[in-house]
């Protein structure tokens, strides 16, 4: 499987995650020593990926449960050796993201190892 494969397949982790308010997929998705970083309504989150896992599991029902929009593209990717910037527009919790996702390739497997977010509306 192609470099680009395996970070589409990442990206469709990572949005599976939230839309399915999975820790499991989280894991799946995020290099252990990742960074989630963004601002929402009420100032500046930093999180871990334990955090987020434990953000994201929260989500009662889950997205996709209630049956919201389950839409994510990919804006723009490029792949540099063993690293890769995607930024992708979702959509969660009824806002609309533009989240910049940097992986890094470590034992052939690609991994989201920094995520900044940004709330499009």
């Amino acid at each position: 499987m192609s470099d680009e494969s395996q970070i589409r397949d990442t990206v469709q982790t990572y949005f599976e995650c939230m839309y399915e308010s999975s820790a499991d997929k989280v894991h799946a998705a995020f290099h252990p020593n990742a960074k989630i970083t963004g601002y929402l309504e009420d100032g500046l989150h930093e999180m871990s990926v334990d955090d987020f896992a434990g953000f994201v599991t929260a989500q009662q029902p889950s997205p996709k449960e209630k049956g919201d929009s389950d839409r994510i593209d990919i804006v723009s990717m490029v792949i540099a050796g063993n690293t890769a910037a995607v930024q992708v527009r979702d959509d969660y919790l009824g806002m609309t993201f533009l989240d910049s996702l940097n992986l890094l390739k470590s034992d052939d497997q690609w991994t989201i190892y920094n995520k900044l977010f940004h709330v499009e509306s």
